[in-house]
């Protein structure tokens, strides 16, 4: 007997017309797209040896011991615009996503819209035009950064920090709204308790995030490693570019080791 005539649902949904439509208008744009901008067969075929001479170039990387005392001051100028911009964003993050709480927040519907408002585009604008707008604010170097970085991280908490608090449990805070709680007590005896798991693994990824970006503003200006990147690849000192391309890669690894390792804790 079939699954039709069991009464089951079928395999597969039935579309609309209209889905219909829109599902073979997507499908029609990823493959002009595919067409317009992907890699041929050819093109990677004939970039081939190119790679492969500029790899030989860059091997082996460079061990010289003062070129990696000078690289290790920029990754420690690189930690500190990470942790600097990204435990300032995640402070002002909590406010501003409580602000953004629909029915929760202090200022309403409104002040929700407008503070989501503002968080979307912190999150739209790219980090590399941040830190151009900052280069061009206050000047070439770690400054710069750390404020892209602050930016960039409300941008990125202030929307999940604003959704944990618009989901957590509703009991809570009507117990304190009961005996005359008013918003800040909801938040700090009710809300705060139940979401901050969430938070700080929201947290964690902020300041996983942090590092990567801030490797790559130096590219633009703001401080960090990516300034020495730049400027190696600049006077075609490839085997300098290939040592700091590893080290950036044992920086991202190791920080992606350790804030597992704390979500695991939290968890």
């Amino acid at each position: 007997m079939s699954p039709r005539a069991e009464g089951l649902p079928p395999r597969l949904p039935r579309l609309s017309p209209l889905t219909f439509a829109l599902t073979v208008a997507a499908a029609a744009v990823v493959l002009v797209s595919i067409g317009q901008v992907a890699p041929s067969p050819g093109q990677l075929i004939d970039g081939g040896p190119s790679m492969v001479r500029l790899i030989d170039r860059m091997t082996p990387p460079n061990l010289d011991p003062a070129f990696l005392a000078r690289i290790f001051w920029r990754i420690v100028e690189t930690f500190q615009i990470a942790i600097a911009g990204a435990a300032l964003g995640i402070v002002l993050s909590l406010p501003i996503g409580w602000i953004a709480a629909r029915g929760v927040g202090p200022f309403g519907n409104l002040g929700a819209f407008l503070a989501k408002t503002v968080i979307s585009f912190l999150r739209t604008v790219p980090d590399l035009v941040w830190a151009l707008l900052f280069v061009a604010t206050v000047g070439l170097g770690a400054v710069a950064g750390t404020m892209t970085i602050l930016v960039d991280t409300i941008g990125f908490c202030g929307r999940f920090f604003a959704e944990a608090i618009e989901d957590s449990e509703k009991e809570p805070q009507e117990a304190i709204a009961a005996i005359g709680g008013n918003r800040l007590s909801i938040l700090l005896g009710a809300i705060l308790p139940d979401v901050m798991p969430s938070l700080i693994n929201t947290a964690l990824f902020a300041l996983e995030k942090a590092v990567r970006s801030s490797v790559v503003l130096g590219l633009v200006g703001a401080g960090g490693i990516g300034q020495e990147l730049q400027a190696a690849f600049d006077l075609f000192q490839y085997r300098n570019a290939a040592t700091i391309i590893l080290v950036i890669f044992l920086i991202v690894l190791g920080m992606e080791w350790v804030t597992d390792r704390l979500r695991r804790r939290v968890q």
